[in-house]
């Protein structure tokens, strides 16, 4: 009978529980956890966070964050408030959900817009990126382009060698055809060779060469040297028997003769002044030098422009140095002078022995 009661008492007691519970918002300290809706008006939130509709999300952040620290009851300050505190975090999720569904709608809004444009573009629109390489999504398409890119470089690799190769058998047929044509013209050559001589033999045998003036003697060479072009002798001897001479070889004539002319003028200057040297003499042979390097340099002047026109590189000539050239002067002039005192000193002792002999006589 006991048994039967508390049976029946457990399964009155359990029809009683509702199968599905709602669920109740609950605070744990100062924090709203999930399940909370807020019920306040999207301008007042924005009142109470002291901002205006429309700000950015930072604007927001920060507001948030400055009246926390004002209203926090965990921050210690004088302005603490915990009904200020959940006024103000519930503002704030309030704010957020509404940038959030504004953000939302305007992405909508801009969807639905380019939506109305593609249905108006062309059909290739959607493949101008990746050289309109590939189908299916963005990810696969740049995965064949990057494929597509390899095989092209694989082929520019292939057709670049194959034109090398093509450029290499042009240059060898090119080379075979010159040797032809090389070996051609070493035939014609030998041809009219071998034809000349057979005239010549030909001539000779019926005696066309036997009344000849220069019969029996020597052929006269072109020039002593074998390996200058007879045409080249021909031309030069006709210019020369025409009294023409080239320009490097007057000029290099010219040279010569001046430096002689001006080495024998200071020698004669020298001797001229004579010894001992006054310092009036001094002074006409510091204006003969002076003269004798302003001759020397213009002389200098006139090789430079015989280096650029003489056509041998060894036939060029170095510059004079003027004070070479007075030292050499005067060494001459030195010599010159013991060359005079030796016969003086001959013909004085000559004397003496012609004096000696009639003395004794």
């Amino acid at each position: 009978m006991l048994a039967t009661t508390t049976g029946h008492h457990l399964t009155a007691h359990q029809a009683m529980i509702p199968r599905i519970l709602k669920p109740f918002p609950y605070m744990c300290g100062s924090r709203m956890l999930s399940g909370y809706k807020p019920k306040s008006n999207v301008k007042d939130s924005y009142k109470i966070l002291e901002l205006e509709e429309g700000c950015s999300l930072d604007d927001i952040r920060n507001s948030y964050r400055n009246l926390a620290k004002k209203y926090h009851p965990d921050s210690g300050s004088s302005t603490a408030d915990p009904e200020a505190f959940i006024k103000v975090e519930d503002a704030y999720r309030v704010v957020l959900s509404d940038v959030a569904n504004k953000k939302k709608s305007k992405e909508n809004k801009e969807e639905e817009e380019e939506d109305q444009f593609k249905t108006k573009a062309p059909q290739h629109r959607h493949y101008l990126s990746f050289e309109g390489v590939g189908f299916g999504t963005p990810s696969q398409r740049e995965k064949q382009y990057m494929q597509f890119r390899v095989d092209r470089a694989t082929e520019q690799v292939l057709e670049y060698r194959k034109q090398k190769l093509e450029s290499q058998y042009v240059a060898t047929d090119l080379m075979r055809a010159k040797d032809v044509r090389e070996s051609k013209k070493v035939k014609i050559t030998q041809a009219v060779e071998r034809l000349v001589e057979d005239l010549i033999q030909e001539s000779m045998a019926k005696g066309d060469f036997d009344n000849l003036s220069g019969k029996g003697k020597p052929l006269q060479k072109f020039s002593d040297c074998p390996h200058i072009d007879p045409m080249t002798h021909n031309l030069n001897r006709i210019l020369i028997d025409n009294g023409y001479q080239p320009e490097w070889i007057l000029m290099q004539k010219e040279i010569r003769e001046t430096i002689e002319r001006l080495r024998k003028g200071l020698v004669a200057s020298r001797s001229k002044l004579g010894e001992p040297m006054t310092p009036y003499r001094q002074k006409q042979w510091n204006r003969i030098c002076e003269q004798f390097m302003e001759d020397i340099r213009k002389l200098n002047k006139r090789i430079d422009s015989f280096n650029l026109v003489v056509p041998i590189l060894s036939r060029q000539m170095v510059h004079f140095s003027a004070d070479k050239e007075i030292l050499r002067a005067q060494k001459t002039y030195k010599a010159l002078m013991e060359n005079k005192e030796a016969p003086d000193s001959d013909t004085k002792e000559e004397e003496q022995e012609n004096y000696c002999y009639c003395f004794i006589k």
